[in-house]
Protein backbone atom coordinates (compact mmCIF):
# COMPACT_ATOMS: atom_id res chain seq x y z
CA UNK A 1 0.00 0.00 0.00
CA UNK A 2 1.23 3.48 -0.82
CA UNK A 3 0.53 6.55 1.25
CA UNK A 4 0.08 9.30 -1.36
CA UNK A 5 0.43 12.18 1.08
CA UNK A 6 3.79 11.20 2.52
CA UNK A 7 5.05 8.93 -0.26
CA UNK A 8 5.60 6.05 2.14
CA UNK A 9 5.00 2.40 1.33
CA UNK A 10 5.79 0.11 -1.53
CA UNK A 11 4.20 -1.17 -4.72
CA UNK A 12 4.92 -4.50 -6.37
CA UNK A 13 4.85 -4.19 -10.16
CA UNK A 14 5.57 -6.37 -13.16
CA UNK A 15 7.15 -5.05 -16.35
CA UNK A 16 7.04 -6.63 -19.81
CA UNK A 17 9.74 -5.71 -22.31
CA UNK A 18 9.09 -6.92 -25.87
CA UNK A 19 11.49 -5.05 -28.15
CA UNK A 20 15.10 -3.93 -28.20
CA UNK A 21 13.90 -0.31 -28.14
CA UNK A 22 12.01 -0.99 -24.91
CA UNK A 23 15.20 -2.48 -23.42
CA UNK A 24 17.03 0.75 -24.29
CA UNK A 25 14.27 2.84 -22.68
CA UNK A 26 14.35 0.68 -19.56
CA UNK A 27 18.14 0.78 -19.27
CA UNK A 28 18.05 4.59 -19.52
CA UNK A 29 15.40 5.02 -16.84
CA UNK A 30 12.49 5.69 -19.20
CA UNK A 31 11.74 7.08 -22.63
CA UNK A 32 12.19 10.73 -21.59
CA UNK A 33 15.69 10.13 -20.22
CA UNK A 34 16.52 8.08 -23.33
CA UNK A 35 15.47 10.89 -25.67
CA UNK A 36 17.27 13.57 -23.64
CA UNK A 37 20.49 11.55 -23.63
CA UNK A 38 20.24 11.05 -27.40
CA UNK A 39 19.69 14.80 -27.91
CA UNK A 40 22.62 15.68 -25.66
CA UNK A 41 25.01 13.31 -27.47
Amino acid sequence: MLDGLRGEGSIADLCRIDTTNEVEYFMNGGILQYVLRKLAA
